[in-house]
């Protein structure tokens, strides 16, 4: 692994806990000389992990689709920014740049990146560990609802399982890098009809 992709805010949230959280996952990625892939943005709990990393000697890049750029969020001492025409661009720059996708406390671009790098994954489209950093349990209502979505037979166990939950980033980097990606079909095979 050389780059973790992070989704989160360009918000700083309600409590203190949330910014502690990206200090501590920007902490343990330097630690481990692991790259932070992030969306570019100087703002929120982004530009707060991201300031963090750059402070402890690490690698910060952005990916900022040119409409945020010309808004002046872009985050300016960013190791490398890339500059893309589109949301979809961005995602996919993010996603090839990146050897793991960690979600730390953010809204709904947060939510549905994760769950598209999630979604990929499940398809078979890669093979990347995916996790959310659960800070003081911001993500405690969601997983409860996606243990419930495997109760009612919608996602299968093993696919809701490839989503890592963690509430420490150095527990969550000790999960990815041990990851393996399971062979488990999303479709229903004929024989299991």
């Amino acid at each position: 692994m050389k780059n973790i992709c992070v989704y989160c805010g360009s918000s700083p949230g309600r409590i203190e806990a949330y910014a502690d959280g990206a200090r501590a996952l920007a902490k343990a990625l330097v630690a481990r000389d692991l790259g932070l892939v992030y969306g570019g943005a100087s703002v929120g709990i982004m530009g707060l992990v991201a300031d963090s990393v750059l402070q402890l000697g690490g690698r910060a890049v952005g990916v900022i689709p040119e409409a945020l750029k010309r808004k002046e969020i872009e985050h300016k001492g960013l190791t490398e920014l890339h500059v893309t025409t589109s949301m979809h661009e961005r995602k996919t720059l993010m996603a090839e740049l990146s050897d793991g996708f960690i979600a730390l406390p953010g809204g709904i671009g947060t939510f549905e990146e994760i769950f598209e790098v999630w979604t990929w994954a499940q398809l078979g489209f890669h093979a990347k560990p995916c996790g959310l950093l659960n800070v003081a349990g911001y993500y405690d209502g969601l997983t409860h609802f996606l243990d419930h979505s495997v109760a009612e037979q919608f996602v299968k166990p093993a696919h809701r399982a490839t989503l890592l939950v963690e509430a420490q980033p150095e527990t969550l980097l000790d999960r990815f890098a041990s990851y393996v990606a399971p062979s488990v079909h999303k479709w229903v095979e004929k024989a299991e009809t």
